[in-house]
């Protein structure tokens, strides 16, 4: 049984969506357990409006914590003043024992450092740092870091080398993953001395390095795991993020426009929905804390019930293949400890 703890208070829509997708998780993993945090009287009530809830009541528990962590929240206030907070409690069960994994919606911030206070990291590993797949020409790349080190050493962006590659063969099933480096050009002489350091570190190493690669093979190229620090990683999410936006918004412009268009957009649906399904991010939700002496997944804030049942679902698999013991054994194969 994979029992794993889950933040049912935070994130942008709170409660009824961390309790909907917890029951679609249970039904759909018979050896799936869940510890669902935060206030047991509103989960109870939350529950009780359910049909379908107490079905599960051999593999679904409540822990109590009576506090909330604010979306806006300086993560260093969260840390020294919350510690009865829905996310403080489901990080310290992991800690504990008590669940192998701790999902939460919740302030980015707050979760890397509370995660990283009470768990301390892997042997080997300086910082955390957040791993998601992005769709591709592939199926989906695993890019990181995507926000949580604005600035890295070259030694710290090989660690996060050897994460994604644990990640993307552990969890995603790519036997061996091909590792790229991102730069503003894919010809040896380019990028600045980090990224320069960084390559040859990876050269060196045992992964499948390719190499250098630009911002356009995140989607097209043929490589599994980006490498950047959290600066441009986060930029280049959140590009990505606009641009879907943009695209969606222009089709649906162009095929409203008229009546011609209107019908064309009629005969064109089965394309267009086989299109939002390849594209739709709720089947990529679930950022992984990599780096951690436990897992923690970090779901979109604005999750819905679909989105947060992907990232249990993530963190369900990331303790199925013991995603942390495996960065440990490959960096130690790596570094030659």
């Amino acid at each position: 049984m994979i029992r794993i703890a889950v933040d049912a208070m935070s994130g942008d829509r709170g409660l009824p969506v961390a309790v909907d997708a917890a029951l679609a998780s249970l039904e759909a993993h018979p050896e799936l357990a869940l510890v669902l945090v935060g206030d047991e009287a509103a989960l109870r009530e939350e529950l009780g409006r359910r049909r379908k809830a107490d079905r599960f009541d051999d593999r679904l528990r409540l822990h109590h914590a009576g506090e909330v962590v604010g979306m806006c929240e300086s993560p260093a206030r969260s840390l020294r003043q919350k510690k009865d907070s829905s996310m403080r409690v489901a990080i310290n069960l992991v800690q504990a024992g008590e669940a192998e994994a701790c999902v939460s919606a919740g302030n980015t911030g707050a979760l890397m450092a509370t995660a990283r206070f009470v768990l301390k990291t892997l042997a080997g590993i300086d910082r955390p740092a957040i791993v998601s797949p992005i769709p591709s020409r592939r199926g989906r790349t695993l890019m990181l870091d995507l926000g949580a080190n604005a600035e890295c050493t070259p030694e710290q962006l090989f660690q996060f080398a050897v994460m994604g590659a644990v990640l993307a063969h552990a969890v995603h099933g790519i036997e061996s993953p091909r590792v790229g480096l991102l730069n503003i050009g894919a010809e040896e002489i380019k990028g600045n001395l980090q990224i320069q350091q960084a390559g040859k570190l990876l050269a060196d190493s045992e992964l499948n390095y390719i190499g250098f690669v630009e911002g356009d093979d995140i989607y097209i190229g043929d490589v599994d795991v980006v490498v950047c620090d959290g600066f441009v990683g986060n930029v280049a999410l959140k590009t990505s993020e606009g641009l879907g936006k943009l695209i969606a918004q222009f089709l649906r412009e162009e095929f409203s426009r008229n009546a011609l268009t209107r019908t064309a957009a009629f005969f064109a649906m089965p394309v267009l929905k086989a299109f939002r399904l390849r594209v739709d991010p709720r089947q990529y939700n679930g950022a992984t804390l990599v780096g951690l002496q436990g897992t923690v997944i970090k779901s979109h804030g604005d999750a819905d019930a679909v989105a947060f049942a992907s990232a249990i679902n993530v963190a369900r698999m990331a303790v199925d293949q013991q995603v942390p013991r495996r960065i440990h054994d490959l960096l130690a194969h790596n570094l030659g400890e």
